[in-house]
């Protein structure tokens, strides 16, 4: 690997992992807001969506510079690649922060049934999930990876929870099914995020052993 290649692929990295930070931070702001009811913030969530579009765009742009006046092969390609979906994934991941948001705003504006579900633990466990795959990206830790994948089942019984008993109280209430309905997707978000963060994670299994292990079960 020349010099320059190397300053190049360290250059990408630090752009991938400060979008990581802004990724997180918009997450937690989102699960804040849903905490709080907060339409403001919800607002400024929605607002903000283009800086991590164009930071996006920025890194994908870098990559493909990279693979066409250098041509990296073996181990630097692999990692370009994990780079560009990565990348992908992140600013997925901020789509969903602004579906919550979005959510949030319908929810406001309607009246709220006797019903509330607490989406604390479920929201806790996608955020862990991000933070350790793009632990797991730094450090190079393909065990830590592995984890990540094991809590997607745990977040995808979350949802199926949310959903039964959302589902019972639009039985009990169906003139609340607009605003319950909204609350459901709330999950589906959520789920989302988390399905991102397990596709970072198999990147990273994919970048150390040279596997790809999507649609695989991960071990236990």
């Amino acid at each position: 690997m020349t010099i320059h290649l190397q300053r190049e692929l360290d250059k990408i990295r630090r752009m991938l992992l400060s979008l990581g930070a802004l990724t997180e931070d918009r997450f937690r702001l989102a699960i804040r807001a849903l905490n709080e009811m907060d339409v403001d913030l919800a607002r400024e969530i929605i607002g903000k969506d283009e800086e991590i579009d164009l930071k996006e765009v920025q890194i994908e742009e870098e990559c493909l510079k990279v693979l066409a006046l250098h041509q990296p092969v073996a181990g630097d390609l692999r990692s370009l690649v994990v780079v560009i979906k990565i990348n992908n994934d992140l600013e997925r991941i901020a789509d969903q922060a602004v579906n919550i948001a979005v959510r949030i705003k319908t929810l406001a504006t309607k009246k709220a049934p006797g019903f509330t579900y607490d989406y604390t633990a479920m929201a806790e466990k996608a955020s862990l999930m991000l933070k350790m795959s793009l632990d797991a990206f730094v450090r190079q830790d393909d065990e830590m990876a592995e984890q990540v994948r094991l809590m997607d089942e745990e977040v995808d019984a979350m949802r199926n929870a949310a959903y039964d008993r959302i589902k019972e109280a639009i039985s009990e209430t169906p003139d609340d099914a607009g605003y319950l309905i909204n609350l459901f997707l709330v999950s589906r978000h959520l789920e989302r995020m988390a399905d991102h963060a397990t596709n970072i994670a198999e990147e990273v299994i994919y970048m150390r052993r040279g596997e790809i292990i999507r649609h695989t079960e991960a071990f236990d």
